[in-house]
């Protein structure tokens, strides 16, 4: 079908990722060179750590810290790409801004992907790095972020903090969240065949990512599904009009009002999934405008 996308989106409209497992381990090694290109600027210092997990092994990140201003205050991004593909660009440049707007400091780990490595490897790797922010942050605030698969991570580290009895974040801001299974939703029936992501890509990227139903905790694949949502923390949501996962983010923002969570949730128009692609585009410049002061409100 056409969709009455914005213009500033339009481009958008003719990319579809590659979902193929031939392939997928072709992509995830090219992509995956990016992590190393990155480089510290003038306003925002890259630092690579390397975070102990469970595992035995350790999980990669950047740590991105600003130049200038306080740096106390910590966020976990953890980003998108269906628990398949390594960050794209567009991801780091958002670590970047959040860093330096915020002024915060920003650990953005280079999770296991799926499907080599299932549910819940991701989940493991992302709470052991909010674990490692715990211990940088001595008190300070600390947020989790995430874009589409990378929102479903940063609501799982949210309810694993709450298991484990651990501090937990101070807010949670999700772009175009997948929140798990919402049920037969309009927007699952309705996208079947929209850019960037759809209900067939997501029937796609569930398979590679959940591979035994048995495995791990259900609420941390699918955080709608959890039995209690008392302390949740402040969260701030997007959506995209035209992408199967809008009303799914949309019921768990009425969940968690429900349950007395402050959420603040903007349903954008003429939008696809993955609009943060268009860093460029005014619409988008506004977002990360509106999540900024999210984020500073948060930390203070």
């Amino acid at each position: 079908m056409e969709y009455p996308i914005h213009p500033d989106f339009k481009m958008l409209a003719a990319i579809h990722p590659p979902l193929n497992r031939r392939t997928i381990p072709m992509i995830q090694k090219s992509m995956g060179l990016l992590y190393h290109q990155q480089r510290s600027s003038s306003a925002v210092r890259v630092e690579r750590v390397r975070i102990p997990a469970d595992t035995g092994q350790a999980v990669r990140a950047l740590l991105y810290i600003p130049v200038e201003g306080k740096t106390d205050a910590c966020l976990l991004y953890c980003h998108g790409g269906g628990y398949a593909f390594p960050a794209a660009p567009y991801q780091y440049k958002l670590a970047r801004i959040y860093a330096q707007q915020v002024g915060c400091r920003v650990l953005f780990p280079d999770y296991r992907l799926a499907p080599e490595y299932p549910f819940p490897a991701a989940v493991d790797d992302c709470f052991a790095a909010y674990r490692r922010l715990l211990e940088m942050a001595e008190g300070a605030g600390i947020a989790v972020c995430g874009d589409s698969a990378g929102g479903t991570l940063s609501m799982a580290v949210c309810l694993r903090a709450l298991d484990e009895g651990l501090p937990a974040p101070c807010a949670q801001l999700l772009t175009y969240p997948a929140v798990g299974n919402a049920g037969e939703t309009e927007s699952l029936r309705r996208y079947t065949d929209t850019p960037m992501c759809n209900s067939r890509d997501m029937e796609t990227y569930g398979a590679w990512y959940v591979q035994d139903e048995a495995a791990g905790k259900l609420a941390y694949r699918s955080p709608i599904e959890a039995e209690s949502f008392a302390g949740t923390p402040m969260t701030y949501i997007e959506t995209a009009e035209f992408d199967a996962l809008r009303d799914g983010a949309i019921l768990y923002a009425e969940k968690l009002r429900s349950a007395g969570i402050e959420v603040e949730l903007h349903n954008t128009k003429g939008t696809v999934h993955g609009y943060d692609m268009m860093l460029k585009s005014g619409i988008v410049k506004e977002l990360i405008g509106k999540r900024v002061s999210f984020l500073k409100r948060a930390f203070r």
